[in-house]
C-alpha cells in the first residue's frame, strides 16, 4: 500500500468511496457537497496497486489548522493500515505547509452509535484530543464533536 496526492479526478475518487460507506455517508445532499469541496483541496488516496482503498482531503481554514475535511476507507480495509497511512500523511502534509493543528469533526458520543464509536476510536488512537460539542452545527439528530492534534 502506497498513499499519492490526488490532483485530478478528486470528485470520482470521493463519491466512489462515500458509495462504499452508506452508514457513514448516507446524506445524499452532504456526500454532493464532498464530491463538489474536494475539487479544491488536498486529496490523498491509499492505493494497493490499481486498488483505491480510501481517501481524505483537507481543508485549511487559517495559517495554523488543516482539518480533515472528509475521509473514507472501504469497508473491507477497515483496520488494516489504510486510515492510519491517510492521517499521517494529512498530517505531514500540514506540518509542511506550517500548520499546528489537524482538527476533525465527527458524530458525537452523545448520540450513541456503533460505528461513529469506531470511528472516535480510531482518531483518539491516532493522538486526537475532544475540543468541544456542537449540539446544532449539522442537526439536532447529528451532534458534531470537534478532535484536534497537535502537530
Amino acid at each position: 500500500m502506497h498513499i499519492e496526492e490526488v490532483t485530478a479526478r478528486k470528485g470520482a475518487l470521493c463519491a466512489e468511496i462515500l458509495a462504499t460507506l452508506p452508514h457513514w455517508f448516507g446524506i445524499p445532499e452532504s456526500n454532493a457537497a464532498y464530491i463538489r469541496d474536494v475539487e479544491r483541496m488536498p486529496t490523498f488516496a491509499a492505493r494497493a496497486g490499481a486498488e483505491t482503498l480510501g481517501f481524505l482531503a483537507l481543508n485549511r481554514h487559517n495559517p495554523n489548522t488543516f482539518e480533515i475535511h472528509v475521509m473514507g476507507v472501504k469497508p473491507e480495509y477497515h483496520r488494516h493500515g489504510a486510515g492510519r497511512a491517510l492521517v499521517e500523511a494529512a498530517a505531514a502534509y500540514a506540518k509542511t505547509h506550517g500548520a499546528k493543528f489537524l482538527t476533525v469533526k465527527t458524530l458525537s458520543h452523545s448520540m450513541p452509535d456503533e460505528g461513529y464509536a469506531r470511528t472516535r476510536a480510531f482518531y483518539f488512537g491516532m493522538g486526537f484530543l475532544e475540543l468541544e460539542e456542537f449540539p446544532l452545527l449539522w442537526n439536532p439528530e447529528n451532534p458534531a464533536l470537534m478532535l484536534v492534534k497537535l502537530l
